[in-house]
């Protein structure tokens, strides 16, 4: 039975990463496909793994602390276009944050899924359209792209 559930714009779903090997970043090296890297972790130096890593998971040990989307940011920034996963203590109302800063979907436990349903998560999955800059110049959300 797994313990987490993987939420994306669709909502609650298996984890299509589950059984297989994801590597610390003290083990990285060239033949991993996925890392899991610590939100206070410099991606600079990383650069020449980027374009081989399949999936990045960034741990959140807590909701407040927001480095893990600062780091999220700063990989799609240097060009990393594969899957980016926001893991653990992440809540229904920062979905649209986590997607903004670049993650393609969230992993919670199950009991999150539980306190906070997928209709909470659904609620925000159109993150494009809720953002304060639209609101801002009164525009409609069916604007948004």
């Amino acid at each position: 039975m797994n313990d987490t559930v993987i939420v994306t714009d669709t909502g609650f779903g298996p984890d299509p990463w589950a059984g297989r090997r994801i590597a610390s970043l003290a083990e990285l090296t060239a033949e991993h496909s996925a890392a899991l890297l610590p939100p206070d972790t410099a991606p600079e130096p990383l650069l020449p793994l980027l374009a081989t890593l399949q999936l990045v998971v960034i741990p959140f040990d807590s909701f407040a602390d927001g480095r893990g989307f600062g780091l999220a940011r700063r990989l799609r920034l240097l060009g990393y276009r594969g899957r980016l996963r926001a893991r653990g203590h992440v809540l229904a109302d920062q979905y649209a944050m986590a997607r903004r800063a670049g993650f393609d979907e969230v992993e919670i436990p199950t009991s999150l899924a539980t306190r906070q349903p997928q209709e909470q998560w659904l609620f925000r999955a159109n993150w494009q359209a809720h953002d304060y800059q639209t609101r801002l110049r009164g525009e409609p959300a069916s604007n948004m792209i």
